[in-house]
């Protein structure tokens, strides 16, 4: 009876962790291949706040948000 209670919640452990680390795959290969944000997107944005950006600024706006993904 233990026996069989202790295989359950090792199983389950091991197929969270599974599912955990499938899903974090996933998902940054998903944000690698549709980023949240383009250089067009942070162009406007700085235009929006009144100065226009150069395009050297913009890929390090770029290159900053692609560090940390």
């Amino acid at each position: 009876m233990w026996h069989d209670i202790l295989l359950i919640v090792i199983g389950l452990i091991i197929g969270l962790i599974i599912g955990f680390v499938l899903t974090r795959t996933m998902m940054k290969k998903y944000m690698k291949k549709n980023p949240p944000i383009n250089e067009k997107m942070i162009e406007t944005m700085m235009s929006s706040m009144g100065r226009k950006p150069s395009q050297k600024q913009v890929r390090q706006v770029m290159n900053q948000m692609n560090k940390y993904m």
